[in-house]
């Protein structure tokens, strides 16, 4: 026990005493320019010297030997940015507290900077919906927030029209939706920072019905002189919408078009057809047969 105490009391005694030595630290570089982007510092660490008694130094060496240094202290001249030993040795000096700075390197440091812009760009979705059988989308899928503001290196962020979301799929969706999507990040866009790392996919889910409906055929580019009947002389129109939408459909804002110049063989009695409108209030519509027979005579 007397052997214990005595070496306890030994071992306080020295750390008591006042020693000198050396350390690195790491460089932590705070207040960049909101305007520049650092890219480069002639060095990322400082070899020092400093005195302390032996609890300090205990106590320092269990902590991240890192240094801020202030880079809103850096002087310009001839395009270059650095700062003198002696600014960012005072720097050191304080934040080193009850530890004496005795030697450091004399080293000037020097940066590099790019200079940083900022941009709105849209979001573009990349998201797969796949709807269950007999629902629709009502309506386009939204995306909140629709636009997102970048900001990097000025050279590489002017060439970005959007920013795209992963690729994800949502299989077997009924009912409406709302979906946290992840941002896609170009690995090439180095030291480029997003406003927002996530957007949201939402949109609404409606069940479809279906009704078929005739629409008279319009043929064009008849040569002149000549006379056409179709057979049948209505195309029918296989529509797709909500319900309500369907109930009071008619002819109106559709139109089914012949193009006499597709009939590339004068024997043919084949005429192709084309749906070219149908009503915005409708998903879909498609041609029930894209093919009509059809006699041609002279007037």
């Amino acid at each position: 026990m007397f052997l214990v105490c005595s070496g306890l009391i030994w071992f306080i005694n020295n750390l008591s005493e006042s020693y000198i030595n050396n350390a690195t630290f790491e460089f932590k570089f705070i207040n960049i320019p909101d305007s520049l982007l650092l890219t480069k510092a002639s060095k990322e660490e400082v070899d020092v010297k400093v005195q302390a008694n032996g609890f300090q130094f205990l106590g320092f060496n269990l902590k991240n030997k890192g240094v801020k240094i202030d880079l809103s202290t850096a002087s310009q001249k001839d395009g270059r940015y650095f700062i003198a030993q002696s600014i960012y040795r005072k720097q050191i000096d304080k934040q080193l507290r009850s530890m004496t700075l005795i030697e450091i390197d004399k080293d000037t440091l020097f940066f590099e900077f790019t200079q940083v812009g900022t941009k709105k760009v849209p979001v573009t979705s990349r998201v797969g919906i796949e709807l269950s059988q007999n629902f629709i989308l009502d309506g386009p899928l939204k995306i909140k927030p629709a636009m997102v503001t970048i900001r990097g290196p000025k050279t590489s962020i002017d060439t970005i029209k959007s920013v795209n979301t992963l690729k994800m799929s949502f299989p077997e969706e009924t009912t409406n939706f709302t979906h946290e999507v992840e941002l896609f990040k170009n690995p090439e866009l180095e030291n480029t920072t997003y406003s927002h790392n996530t957007v949201f996919v939402y949109g609404k889910v409606a069940r479809f019905s279906e009704k078929l409906i005739d629409i008279p055929i319009k043929v064009v580019n008849l040569p002149a002189g000549y006379e056409i009947r179709t057979f049948p002389d209505a195309a029918a129109v296989i529509c797709r919408a909500k319900l309500d939408n369907l109930k009071n459909l008619d002819s109106t804002g559709f139109e089914v078009v012949a193009d006499y110049n597709s009939v590339t063989d004068n024997t043919s009695k084949i005429i192709t057809l084309e749906l070219l409108k149908w009503p915005e209030s409708l998903h879909s519509a498609s041609l029930n047969e894209n093919q009509v027979e059809f006699i041609l005579k002279r007037q």
